[in-house]
This record gives structure tokens, sequence and C-alpha cells, in this order.
């Protein structure tokens, strides 16, 4: 007997019939479908979340293909191969990508719960213009034969999409491998198919171990935000698995500063830890969802610092083929010389501390 979440993939919305069960598709939308010869779609589940009147629906737009997807003016060719550094020297098989010298990430899989218009591997995922051979034995051979990665990031596609059974030998045989030392899941499962978060998943993912589990999930918009899936967080965290959340700074989605406060202080009431907030990178075919570079420094300034807990306050990255780079410019030293620095807070008001040497 298929369980809820497998019904939800097995019910995947992903044809114009079936979307239209969820919301009123104007001209453009079904044009746009019509024209469409790339991966679309999401769970019922998602697509229920859906203002079924509004086509700038923050949901609608993340989901439902868009003409504007044509227009590349500012994306780089062949992206995922210069991002994840798969042009170089080093042999690797395809399912790992490598920027940093002790972590890589771990691609086990291309199937995702919902296949966003934003994806920065879109390329692979979405558009199908790459084939790459996600052998999961071989991925794990391969980090067990270079002894300075400790750190692996499982993603895809959506790594939760595999079976119980299936994580399970991955994770095992990742602890298996002594200079591994943590084990990391990038899903939007918790946002997009809740119903994932079963009792077979938490005895898979839980329990204390000296290579403990990290979960990282993808949530742009409050109203993406559920009770389903502060229920399946809190499982999450119940059976000892931390959750965060990378969001993506998306035009015309959350790039003001109401939506961007209440999207930060609503992940910390589901107990979901900011973590990033992801410039959107250069992938191509999603210049319309680019703000300008400063945009999401000046949120973080506006909406969150002395606005809402510290808690509520990510990292500003973007993601390169050298790793990710903070875009925080320093708004809050005002001026400093040989005896004190002049710092400002959110309202404009001013201090000073002392300037120790060295």
């Amino acid at each position: 007997m298929q369980q809820e979440w497998q019904q939800q993939l097995r019910q995947f919305v992903n044809t114009t019939e079936s979307l239209e069960k969820f919301v009123n598709l104007t001209d453009a939308e079904r044009k746009a479908l019509e024209d469409n010869r790339t991966t679309w779609g999401t769970t019922p589940y998602f697509a229920s979340l859906m203002d079924p009147d509004d086509p700038n629906c923050p949901i609608r737009k993340q989901v439902i293909p868009s003409p504007q997807e044509k227009v590349n003016k500012y994306g780089k060719t062949d992206y995922l191969m210069w991002k994840e550094n798969r042009a170089t020297e080093e042999v690797r098989p395809d399912s790992i990508a490598r920027q940093y010298e002790d972590r890589v990430a771990f691609t086990v899989t291309q199937n995702c719960g919902v296949y966003c218009r934003h994806c920065f591997r879109k390329e692979l995922v979405v558009d199908g213009d790459l084939s790459f051979d996600f052998n999961v034995d071989d991925g794990l051979r391969w980090i067990a034969d270079h002894p300075k990665v400790r750190d692996v990031l499982v993603t895809g596609g959506d790594p939760f999409l595999l079976s119980d059974e299936k994580l399970d030998y991955l994770i095992s045989k990742l602890r298996e491998i002594d200079h591994v030392q943590m084990i990391r899941f990038g899903s939007r499962a918790p946002i997009v198919l809740p119903q994932r978060i079963t009792p077979g998943l938490k005895k898979v993912l839980g329990g204390f171990h000296k290579v403990p589990i990290w979960v990282n999930t993808q949530c742009n918009h409050p109203k993406e935000l559920t009770e389903e899936t502060a229920r399946g967080v809190y499982d999450l965290l119940s059976c000892g698995v931390n959750v965060g959340n990378q969001a993506v700074l998306l035009k015309g989605i959350n790039d003001d500063v109401e939506t961007f406060r209440e999207l930060h202080q609503k992940l910390l009431r589901v107990r979901i830890r900011p973590y990033y907030v992801f410039y959107c990178e250069p992938a191509p075919g999603i210049d319309h969802f680019r703000t300008p570079v400063e945009k999401g420094a000046e949120l973080i300034r506006d909406a969150l610092r002395g606005h809402t807990t510290g808690l509520a306050q990510p990292m500003y990255v973007i993601a390169t083929n050298i790793g990710k780079i903070p875009l925080m410019p320093d708004y809050y030293i005002v001026g400093h010389d040989d005896k004190e620095y002049t710092l400002r807070n959110h309202k404009g008001q001013t201090t000073t501390i002392p300037n120790v040497p060295e």
C-alpha cells in the first residue's frame, strides 16, 4: 500500500489539465504551458497553496513555466559545468561536485517534488540539456578514496524522494567512511511534500550518532509555511535532525521588506532556522527572477536588523565556482580614528566603541 507521500508523487501536477484543478489559468500561462518543452510540475499539496485567481501568486510563479525563461541576457552558458567545477583536471564521477577541499555535493537523483523555475541546476533538472550518471556507489567510492572530504551534502533533485531503504543504504555507507564527519541533506520536501516525513524516514535519519545529519530546505515565501510543514519540521527536530532554510532572493516574490520580514519571522515560528539567502545565480533562463545584487543586503538591513531577533538573520551570499561569497556590505561602521569606532544602528542612532590596537 502506497504511503501518502508516494500518492502525492503519483498524482503529480504536471499537465495543464491537472493544474486547472487548482488554478484558473490566464491566457498567457496557458500559452506558456503549450509552448513549454521543459520539465515542470509539483505535488498536489503544494499546488493547493496557489492562489487560484492571481497569476502573481508567489507559488504559481515558482511552478508554472513563463515565456520570460527564453530571455537570457545575464545567464552563463554551460553554467552548471562552471559552477560545479566539472571541467577540471580532477577526475570525479558525475555525482560529485566540488568547490571546497573538505566538502562535496553528492547528487543522487534528478527527481524533485517541485521543479522550481529559478533552479540553478535548470540545465540538468528542468531543461534536460545535460545528462549525468548519478551512480551512488561510484560517488561513495570516490568519497572513500578522498580522505580530506569530511562533510558531504546529499542533494539532487531531491534526495528525500528516494525510498527509506535507499536513504538508509546511503547514510550507512557514508557513516562507514572514517573521514566523513557530517552528512547534510538539501531537500524542499519539508515545504512541498511534508507528507514525506514519515516514521520510516525519521527512523532512517534520527538517533544519536557521531556523524550527525543536518537538513536544509528552501522556503521562499511565508505562504509556503503551513501546519503540515510545522509538524514535519517538529518531527525531524524530535528525532535529532536540525532544519535550516536556504531562501533564494526572487524578484516579485520575496524582494520587498514586508514579505522578507514575515518569511524569516515565520520560519522561526515553525522552528526552521534561517541560514542563507542566496542571490539568484546566473543560470540561463532565469533573468526575470533576479534583483540588483545589493537588494538582499538592503532587505536584511531594512527588514531584519533591529526589527526581529538575531536568530532570524541569515547570511546573504552568492554561490560561485570558487565557493559561496558573502554579499553584505558594512552598513554599521560609520567611521573610525585612532581613538574609537563610530557605529550606527537600524534607527540611524550612533554610538562609539574603543579602537583597540593589535
